[in-house]
């Protein structure tokens, strides 16, 4: 084995990047649990004091994840921890380019390990990035461990679209 990929591999685990292998996630199919997060009024506009990631977008934090969910619209729920993962930076910009195309058709929350780690236990996350795909009647539809691309990610938004269409 290349001891160059096991030295990467194993830094990897250690940030808690890599989602494929850690966690199990809720399975699709699964009610999305209910329950109060962090919403940027809870921390006085304080945005440093909800996320880790250093291009944030106010959008992502307007609703706690049991207000999201009684709004009856699809939500992307991602689970991201910048300021450890480098993945994650990088998934949240996919997420914030998307967001510019399906708002407000489509709810986006960002929930971060160190600001909402009760939502990490209730989605059985470990490990990060992890996106959840919930339809508007509160059902995950879809969910992935690691990284997803612009084009898998728009899929499965407009799989969600559809199931609630």
């Amino acid at each position: 084995m290349n001891v160059k990929f096991l030295l990467m591999a194993g830094c990897l685990l250690i940030a808690g990047c890599d989602g494929d292998k850690m966690g199990s996630g809720l399975k699709p199919g699964s009610p999305a649990p209910k329950l109060v997060t962090k919403t940027l009024a809870d921390v006085g506009g304080d945005m440093s004091r909800i996320t880790t990631y250093r291009q944030p977008d106010a959008r992502m934090y307007q609703y706690s994840l049991d207000k999201a969910l009684a709004t009856g619209k699809p939500i992307v729920l991602e689970f991201a921890t910048p300021g450890h993962c480098t993945v994650c930076d990088g998934q949240l910009q996919i997420v914030k380019a998307l967001m510019e195309k399906y708002q407000p058709d489509v709810l986006f929350l960002h929930m971060d390990q160190y600001e909402n780690p009760e939502a990490f236990k209730a989605y059985r996350v470990m490990g990060d990035p992890w996106t959840f795909f919930i339809d508007a009647d509160g059902v995950v539809r879809q969910q992935r461990a690691g990284r997803m691309l612009y084009g898998e990610m728009e899929l499965a938004i407009e799989s969600v679209l559809k199931t609630n269409s």
